[in-house]
C-alpha cells in the first residue's frame, strides 16, 4: 500500500440517515486531507463500483450511517471489489444492525439487555402478555429512527411504520443514558447524555442544543467499569473493527445497567460522541482518522 493511499469517502445514500452521513463525511474528509491523504468524496448510489474504479480508490472510508452502509451490504460489495474499508466487516455489521439477534448474543455472554416483548401486529401494534412501559422500534435501523416509547398504555397504529419494517419491542428502562466508544477493541471513556426528550432520539442526537454530553459521566466507578468492560466484550463478541459505540441505560434506583445496542458506524461529526471521547483521551482527530485508515481491510 502506498504511503498516502487515495481515500474514497463514501457518504449519503437513500435512507433516513443520509444527511447525518454527509456531515460525518465532510468532517472526516477535512481531517484526512490535513493528514496528507488525497480524498475523493463519493455519494452512494447504485453505481458505486463504477465511481470507485473511475477514481482509482485505494481505500474506502465508510462514512455511511443506517441501512445499506451499516448493515453489511456495502461491506460485502467492497469485499467483492477487493477494496479495503474502514470500520467493521460484513458479519459484525449485519449482526449489530439486527437489534434482536445482537441482543440474544449479548445475553448469552452475560451482558444484560432489556427484556424483549412479543407483539401482536394488526391494525394496531400491541404487546402480548405484557403490561407496563415498553419501547417499539425497527429491528434493523439506526439513529433511533422509528422508535416509539409507550409509557401511558396508548396503542400505535401499524401504519406508523412501513409495512416492510420488522418491529421488535422491549421493556422500557427508566434511568440515565450513557455511552462508550471502543477503538480497536479498547474502551475510551463513559459519557452521560442529558436531553429534555424522553430518550436520546434523532433530534436529540443531531439538532443543535438537542443534548448535553457529560464526560466522564458522573456515575459510580463500579458502573463506569462495567460499561467499559461490557462495551469491549460486545465489540469482541461481534468481531468489530476500527471504532464502534455501545449505548447503555443505567437505572440508578436498582443500580442495573443495560446494553441497548452496539453501533458499528457511529457519528463522526465535529460534535459527535466518538470525537469527543477521543479528545478526552488525548487522541486528536488527525490521529483517530489515521488509525481508522491504517486499519482498513477487507474481510
Amino acid at each position: 500500500m502506498k504511503k498516502h493511499p487515495k481515500i474514497g469517502m463514501v457518504y449519503g445514500g437513500w435512507n433516513s440517515e443520509a444527511e447525518v452521513s454527509k456531515a460525518s463525511s465532510h468532517f472526516c474528509s477535512t481531517i484526512a486531507r490535513e493528514c496528507g491523504y488525497e480524498v475523493i468524496e463519493i455519494e452512494l448510489d447504485r453505481n458505486l463500483p463504477i465511481h470507485l474504479t473511475k477514481h482509482k480508490v485505494d481505500i474506502v472510508f465508510n462514512a455511511l450511517h443506517g441501512q445499506i452502509g451499516e448493515d453489511g451490504s456495502v461491506q460485502g460489495l467492497l469485499n467483492i471489489l477487493d477494496i479495503p474499508f474502514t470500520h467493521s466487516g460484513v458479519t459484525a455489521s449485519a449482526i449489530a444492525m439486527d437489534k434482536l439477534l445482537s441482543c440474544k448474543l449479548f445475553e448469552g455472554a452475560d451482558i444484560k439487555t432489556p427484556q424483549k416483548i412479543l407483539l401482536n401486529e394488526g391494525q394496531y401494534v400491541t404487546p402480548i402478555d405484557y403490561s407496563g412501559p415498553y419501547v417499539i422500534k425497527p429491528r434493523n435501523d439506526g439513529s433511533s429512527v422509528g422508535v416509539e416509547i409507550i409509557l401511558d398504555g396508548r396503542i400505535c397504529p401499524r401504519n406508523r411504520w412501513d409495512s416492510k419494517t420488522q418491529l421488535i419491542a422491549e421493556q422500557y428502562i427508566p434511568g440515565r443514558e450513557i455511552t462508550v466508544s471502543i477503538l480497536k477493541g479498547k474502551a475510551l471513556c463513559v459519557t452521560e447524555i442529558i436531553t429534555s426528550a424522553s430518550f436520546y432520539n434523532y433530534e436529540a442526537k443531531y439538532d443543535i442544543g438537542g443534548s448535553k454530553h457529560i464526560l466522564p459521566a458522573s456515575i459510580p466507578e463500579s458502573c463506569t467499569k462495567k460499561a467499559m468492560i461490557w462495551a469491549e466484550k460486545a465489540f469482541a463478541l461481534l468481531g468489530c473493527r476500527g471504532v464502534a459505540r455501545a449505548d447503555f441505560r443505567w437505572n440508578e434506583e436498582s443500580n442495573k445497567l443495560y446494553l441497548l445496542e452496539l453501533n458499528t458506524q457511529p457519528g463522526m461529526t465535529r460534535t459527535s460522541l466518538v470525537p469527543e471521547q477521543a479528545s478526552y483521551c488525548n487522541l486528536s482527530m488527525q490521529s483517530l482518522i489515521t488509525l481508522l485508515i491504517e486499519a482498513a481491510q477487507c474481510d
